[in-house]
């Protein structure tokens, strides 16, 4: 059996439709399980059966967070995907996980709230309205980074050739999917215990571990991330020396590396270098196709 057949079988089962439908309704099921059963802890503690210090037990609403972790964890799996697909899609899914970051992190932020009548006071108040502000951009943001890549898609299908050495990066791409798998798993059920041991059994750190829970697992995987654009960048090299395609292979490397910076700061910084990540690549997208158009000579 040839290289090639072993890595279409392997991305077969990791990375078809089927295994992520699968995977869907897995998921799908955990979260409602997760939540249920974070609306019981949260019943047990109001009324005083169990005793823990945890933040994520003081109110209702902070339950939502947690499928909503689940839920991101399979939309990395969706970014994984993606890879090997169509490297802008890759990186919208990249954007449509901090936007959910973002989302999840709302829910925390109303559980916390003090809704005072001097509202830019309070710490808390003010997050909140950073994060609605910045989800609201970062939607926005993502539906037109999403229109323009179908447009170029379907002129790509017209003009793309079917080069070798495509197909080969191509094949790069399922190589990196199929090993990133494992490091999701890894990475996912390593994050899981430490917030578990952090939140509801470490009681001493708990404060501290609720202050960082959004950086749990994704800050870790952004690094990864960042290694992986970086060697697709280079990779590209290979098929392609066209200046706008470098840029924008660049241009979504920096966008990443904003992203994974963001996980180091909170506040205003936070919530403004994810937009500016964004932004950063909705722009270098719009500023290739414009290249593209001309390149084709369409309008």
């Amino acid at each position: 059996m040839s290289e090639k057949n072993i890595i279409g079988k392997v991305f077969k089962s990791m990375l078809s439709l089927k295994v992520k439908e699968r995977s869907e309704k897995v998921i799908l099921s955990i979260a409602i399980t997760s939540y249920l059963i974070h609306l019981s802890l949260i019943a047990l503690s109001s009324y005083g059966v169990i005793n823990i210090d945890s933040k994520l037990l003081d109110n209702p609403i902070a339950a939502i967070y947690t499928p909503f972790s689940f839920i991101l964890v399979y939309e990395v799996y969706l970014l994984i995907f993606f890879l090997p697909k169509s490297i802008s899609f890759y990186i919208g899914k990249q954007y449509e996980i901090i936007t959910l970051i973002v989302i999840r992190r709302i829910f925390k932020d109303i559980a916390n709230l003090e809704l005072e009548s001097n509202w830019f006071q309070s710490r808390s108040d003010l997050y909140f309205t950073y994060d609605v502000i910045t989800s609201l951009v970062l939607f926005i943001t993502i539906y037109f980074f999403y229109k323009n890549v179908k447009k170029r898609v379907l002129t790509e299908k017209e003009i793309q050739p079917k080069e070798k050495n495509i197909q080969t990066f191509i094949q790069l791409k399922k190589i990196i999917a199929v090993l990133l798998v494992p490091v999701l798993i890894a990475l996912a059920v390593s994050a899981f215990v430490v917030w578990v041991d952090a939140t509801f059994i470490n009681i001493d750190n708990g404060i501290d571990s609720f202050k960082s829970i959004n950086n749990i697992f994704f800050d870790e995987f952004f690094t990864i991330l960042i290694v992986v654009d970086v060697l697709l960048l280079l990779a590209s090299f290979f098929y392609s020396d066209k200046f706008h395609q470098i840029i924008r292979n660049s241009g979504f490397v920096i966008s990443t590396i904003l992203i994974k910076v963001s996980f180091s700061t909170e506040g205003l910084v936070n919530n403004a270098l994810i937009i500016g990540a964004v932004l950063f690549g909705f722009v270098i997208m719009i500023i290739h196709n414009k290249f593209e158009s001309n390149l084709s000579g369409t309008k």
